[in-house]
């Protein structure tokens, strides 16, 4: 069959499926022909195809011949073999490219917020930020949810190609109580975490100035961005022991186009820049802290959260072209390093390991001591030529199991599962495999 329909399939798409109806079997040569001009992936097309050929014949003879019947397992093989060339692939969610047109709607999801002092993650909307007129839960793939991630859609708006500056996402009226969930959370370095197009945000930090250099700004690309800095007399503006939230986020979206491959843009970058700016309203109706012509700096007065506070919350969008493609989007995270040491999570999976194997010695001792004890305690010969207890296991050693057959199967596809993860995992760790 497969020199035949070698020969065949330039001919046309389908080529192999008109070789097959060359079999001697006419029914089935007649049902294949007929849906081969109409593909369906399905596992058992000869039986669906035949099948649904023999209702539609008048009743003849033929049919009542036909209904119920399947081709021979050879040729369901040959079939199956053969039916790539008819199918078409897909891509697993959160792992194809999206290709955005410009003005196209792009979503900024918010997860959870983290803190590697407590390692106890909370909800975006368990502070009073911004709400959505509807929040809806956002899970994108098995590895997140593994993560105990909360991914939730946001009132952002973003489009592609369309630049915004100083633009107004809500304006919250905050109770003292509110501002000290703020100042808990800002003194417990928590983190926020953003998603756009399946990529985490990036830290856009000032470096402040020295007397040898001024300040200048460096991308970190880790997960997530400060919720807000907690104020001394080194930095200026800000007063010692007071709470300041970063109200204010420049969100930078790198974007690469290849007109050859692919039309439209896929985003290759995400950084997000947070401010702290005391807004003011303007004369105009705008803000006096910032505009289109003047956009936000760091030299601003700070957003304190010290009592009851009415808090602007902005946003900027700035879009810039990468050369970066898609398929390399995440070696900046890949590359990336976390300064700070997760002594809790370390100490705390020690105190695990250590508590079940000191559970598993003693259920252990107490077993094995109990039949020693039975053992030493024997009076006769006849008694100690019997044995009972975990002694009795080297009888099943070289006994065969009831289903050798199925056992071989599962001890192999266990072998294989086993090796596919471990060598997974070796590649991921030398960087040779990306998350996207």
């Amino acid at each position: 069959l497969l020199p035949m329909a070698a020969q065949e399939a330039p001919r046309s798409r389908y080529g192999t499926l008109r070789t097959l109806c060359r079999l001697p079997h006419r029914e089935l040569r007649e049902a294949l022909i007929k849906h081969s001009k109409t593909p369906q992936p399905s596992s058992v097309v000869a039986t669906a195809a035949a099948t649904a050929h023999a209702q539609s014949l008048p009743n003849d003879g033929i049919a009542p011949r036909l209904r119920g019947w399947a081709p021979p397992s050879g040729i369901r093989l040959a079939v199956l073999a053969l039916l790539p060339a008819a199918t078409s692939g897909f891509y697993l969610p959160g792992v194809a490219p999206i290709d955005y047109k410009d003005g196209e709607f792009i979503d900024l999801k918010v997860n959870k917020l983290t803190s590697t002092k407590t390692q106890l993650p909370y909800e975006w909307y368990d502070l009073p930020f911004c709400r959505p007129a509807e929040i809806v839960y956002k899970g994108e793939n098995l590895g997140e949810v593994m993560r105990g991630d909360r991914i939730q859609n946001s009132a952002y708006e973003i489009k592609m190609n369309v630049e915004e500056s100083c633009k107004l996402l809500c304006k919250q009226s905050y109770s003292p109580e509110q501002t000290k969930k703020f100042a808990h959370k800002i003194r417990e370095d928590y983190r926020i975490n953003w998603i756009v197009d399946n990529l985490p945000a990036a830290t856009r930090v000032v470096e402040p100035a020295t007397r040898t250099s001024p300040s200048r700004i460096i991308t970190i690309y880790e997960r997530g961005f400060p919720l807000g800095f907690k104020g001394s007399d080194q930095i200026p503006g800000t007063k010692a022991g007071v709470h300041y939230v970063y109200n204010h986020h420049r969100i930078v979206l790198k974007y690469h186009t290849d007109p050859d491959y692919f039309e439209g843009a896929r985003i290759v970058g995400f950084e997000v820049e947070p401010f702290s700016v005391q807004h003011r309203a303007g004369l105009s109706g705008g803000f006096a802290t910032c505009s289109p012509t003047s956009p936000v700096s760091h030299a601003a007065p700070p957003q304190p959260v010290d009592g009851a506070q009415d808090v602007f919350w902005t946003y900027d969008v700035r879009w810039e072209f990468s050369e970066v493609k898609w398929a390399s989007r995440w070696d900046v995270y890949l590359y990336a390093t976390d300064e700070q040491i997760h002594w809790f999570a370390i100490v705390n999976s020690f105190m695990i390991v250590l508590f079940l194997t000191g559970l598993l010695a003693m259920i252990m001792l107490r077993t094995l001591r109990k039949d020693l004890s039975r053992y030493n305690d024997l009076e006769s010969k006849e008694e100690a030529a019997e044995e009972s207890g975990w002694k009795l296991v080297h009888g099943d050693v070289f006994r065969p199991p009831q289903r050798p057959a199925l056992l071989a199967v599962y001890v192999g596809t266990g072998v294989q599962v086993l090796a596919m993860s471990v060598a997974t995992m070796a590649f991921a760790v030398l960087g040779f495999l990306s998350p996207a």
